[in-house]
Parts: structure tokens; sequence; C-alpha cells
């Protein structure tokens, strides 16, 4: 079963491609994501890696942890299951990020 690790500390130049040969050192490589924001297309500095086994999840973690990668320290870990967040309500009298914190109706 593949495992799927997080990777912080990216150089914002890092792509996907860099990314899935280096952890191929550790084995077999599914799949390499660079995170990147919607708005502006830039890497938000970090992305997902997914071994292909246990074993070799653990020994990029073991590789790769604390490393560095162009000029930045990588972080590896296990990723952890996305955390739902509470929905956003923009239209709250102003209090969201276009508002001044007052009612302007």
């Amino acid at each position: 079963m593949a495992k799927k690790l997080y990777v912080g500390g990216l150089s914002y130049g890092t792509t996907e491609d860099a990314l899935k040969e280096l952890f191929a050192q550790a084995g077999t490589v599914e799949s390499a994501t660079i995170i990147t924001d919607r708005m502006s297309g830039r890497s938000k500095g970090f992305g997902f890696v997914e071994m292909s086994s246990d074993e070799e999840a653990q020994k990029a973690i073991e590789l790769f942890n604390g490393k560095e990668l162009e000029g930045r320290k990588l972080t590896v870990n296990e990723a952890r299951p996305m955390e739902s967040r509470p929905k956003r309500d923009f239209d709250s009298g102003g209090r969201g990020r276009f508002g001044s914190g007052r009612n302007r109706y």
C-alpha cells in the first residue's frame, strides 16, 4: 500500500520532477505534488510524495528529513489526513477579509 509523505521547506523553484527524482533514491515514487497558490500559481514551499510501500516511505524519511535541497532544509514526515475546516462566511457584516468591521449597508 502506498504511503503519503509531507515534504516541507521546499525552495519556490523546486519542480515536481526534481522532487520525484530525489525521492526515487529511496524507492518507487507513485506521485510527487507541489502545492501552489491558486491566485499566483507560485509554490507554497511544500508538497507531498507518495511512496509505493511503508518501508520505502520510512527510508525516504530517514534519508531526507533535515537534509538540504536547493539551499533549504527539508522536513519530511508521514502526511496526516487533511482536517476539515469550518465554512467561511464572507457575508458577516464586514468582518471578513474585505471589511473594516462595520456594517456598510
